[in-house]
């Protein structure tokens, strides 16, 4: 039974709410970020390639750091690391306004990834503390911030790149953004010590859960945790792969200003892509939550990720119609997104929720790795000359992580959580 004591000052949906807000704020570091490729391309002459090891850097930090800023939420509340975060956030983007070399390039990403990190680790980690309940559900719609939230400044953001350039564009979105998440940041707080076992007290749940608490340490150890993050690289790599290239996708497919008209809207198909993208890589996060908090957490995955095998297969079938480009690249988001909402949950089930901010971080260090993958992808794009041979891998890998979410990981975890009961 809860007390007034575990309420905090805007409720725990005022919590969760804060943490979406950060996430917005962040989503253009990483989402719209292939907006800035061409124009970077064009300004300074760079190889395209060069240029998206940029992107390659920014989710490496974004990720790799996230186990120690978890770490830190989970002993010093979440407030300190997400200022920290949205400064950071704010200063990456500052310098790219300025940046006349890949290795200042470079730099800034680095650091606008670090900014990141910080936020996203510590969000998704407030919203498992908040809801043991609705862990799926909350984690998603935290996760869905960071999806959707670049979708309303798409348009702006392309928009002020072609009239004020790409540079004044960098330097107004990263000023506006950082301040807006260390503003949220002043008001996130953690809940306090057996929060979960008064809010489960007399609840049903669907996913079983862990009894035992697990340390990062501890959790490294285990096999199921291993089979969780080369699932979590699979897939990532193909929807990271999509995020990074869309734009040059869309161009080498001469598509991306063709009008197209949809839901009583014409647009150039990129900029109708883009938008639609984030909006279904926003909400993927919540509903597939939502759908694992009462068919399980495996049975989710399956189904997720063999639409997205699917769609990445239409994709390199159909990408040269507009209207296929638009539609099947929103297909393809919709069931990307909710690994970011289904990892971290099935984490926190498995692994227990006194650590879940460094345990989530610490899986999520996968979309690091998986970034590494990007730069291969695209020297073989460059190698083939096409996207064909791209698709097919990222749709294989999409295929496999569905037949080790049923074959492998479910009967793993099942019992590995009856040992821990």
């Amino acid at each position: 039974m809860l007390d007034k004591a575990d309420r905090p000052p805007l409720g725990r949906w005022g919590q969760l709410f804060l943490g979406v807000l950060c996430m917005s704020m962040i989503a253009n570091l990483q989402y719209g970020w292939t907006l800035f490729v061409d124009p970077i391309q064009q300004k300074f002459g760079w190889d395209r390639t060069a240029i998206q090891w940029a992107f390659t850097i920014f989710v490496l930090t974004e990720t790799w750091l996230v186990p120690i800023e978890g770490w830190f939420v989970d002993r010093y509340g979440p407030r300190i690391v997400t200022v920290f975060g949205g400064i950071l956030c704010g200063i990456g983007w500052v310098m790219n306004s300025y940046a006349d070399s890949l290795w200042l390039l470079y730099v800034a990403a680095a650091i606008s990834g670090i900014g990141a990190g910080a936020v996203y680790g510590t969000c998704v980690g407030n919203a498992l503390k908040w809801f043991p309940d609705r862990r799926g559900f909350a984690a998603g719609l935290t996760a869905a911030g960071f999806g959707a939230g670049s979708a309303l400044t798409v348009i702006p953001i392309a928009y002020m790149i072609k009239e004020s350039g790409y540079q004044h564009t960098f330097l107004v979105f990263g000023i506006g953004q950082g301040v807006i998440v260390v503003l949220a940041a002043l008001l996130l707080v953690a809940p306090r010590a057996g929060f979960k076992d008064r809010m489960l007290a007399g609840k049903p749940v669907v996913n079983t859960t862990s009894r035992l608490q697990y340390s990062p340490r501890e959790m490294v150890r285990t096999p199921v945790f291993w089979v969780l993050y080369f699932m979590f690289i699979m897939m990532a790599g193909g929807g990271l792969m999509a995020a990074a290239s869309l734009a040059p996708i869309a161009k080498d497919f001469n598509v991306a200003g063709v009008p197209v008209s949809l839901l009583g809207l014409t647009l150039p198909a990129l900029t109708f892509a883009l938008t639609i993208d984030r909006v279904l890589n926003g909400v993927t996060r919540p509903f597939f939550g939502w759908v694992s908090d009462h068919i399980g957490r495996e049975n989710t995955m399956i189904i997720a990720f063999l639409i997205e095998g699917v769609g990445i297969l239409a994709l390199g079938m159909f990408a040269h119609i507009p209207m296929a480009f638009v539609l099947l690249t929103g297909l393809v988001f919709f069931a990307w997104g909710e690994i970011y909402s289904l990892f971290p949950a099935t984490c926190t089930d498995t692994f227990g929720d006194q650590n879940a901010a460094a345990n989530a971080g610490l899986l999520y260090t996968a979309k690091g790795t998986s970034a590494l993958l990007l730069p291969i992808l695209l020297s073989i794009q460059a190698y083939a000359g096409n996207w064909q041979i791209v698709f097919y891998l990222a749709s294989g890998m999409a295929f496999t992580s569905a037949f080790l979410a049923m074959f492998v990981l479910k009967p793993m975890r099942a019992r590995f959580i009856a040992r821990s009961m």
